[in-house]
């Protein structure tokens, strides 16, 4: 396998529904996004320049920023990231008109945004590239991170 990786960063704040302790406030993150980029290659085979595209790359640095750089533009960042089950967060977020909102199907944790770029936005903004993630690490601190490996 050989793979390529693009890094992007975002604004947002979460709240993680019915968290034990603090963070079970609104509060926000300065998160990085880590998208490793692959092209398959059988096991029993060693990468070569002729797995990559006409002039050398998995997939260009450029279309990985477009193409998921465009995506959380216009749905994570600078908003807030709301479990559809948290009613109490949805409320107070609508007191605020105009609040970007971005409701998600599971807890806005680090573990659950890195499964969803994998799982859901991933393919969907790769399909026909010939390309597919191998793995998504979200950072939601400088000290803390999550990751999901294909």
């Amino acid at each position: 396998m050989i793979s390529c990786t693009k890094r992007l960063t975002f604004a947002a704040g979460h709240r993680v529904w019915k968290h034990e302790s603090k963070c079970s406030n609104l509060h926000g993150h300065n998160y990085a996004v880590l998208l490793e980029a692959s092209v398959h290659v059988p096991k029993v085979k060693v990468p070569t320049q002729k797995d990559l595209d006409e002039i050398g790359r998995v997939i260009d640095f450029s279309i990985l920023k477009k193409k998921f750089g465009r995506w959380i533009d216009e749905n994570w960042d600078h908003g807030f990231l709301v479990h559809v089950e948290d009613v109490q967060a949805r409320r107070a977020l609508k007191q605020v008109p105009g609040t970007k909102t971005y409701l998600l199907p599971y807890n806005p944790t680090a573990e659950n945004m890195a499964i969803f770029l994998f799982e859901i936005i991933g393919p969907r903004l790769l399909r026909g590239t010939g390309v597919a993630l191998r793995k998504v690490t979200v950072w939601e601190t400088e000290t803390c991170f999550a990751e999901v490996t294909r």
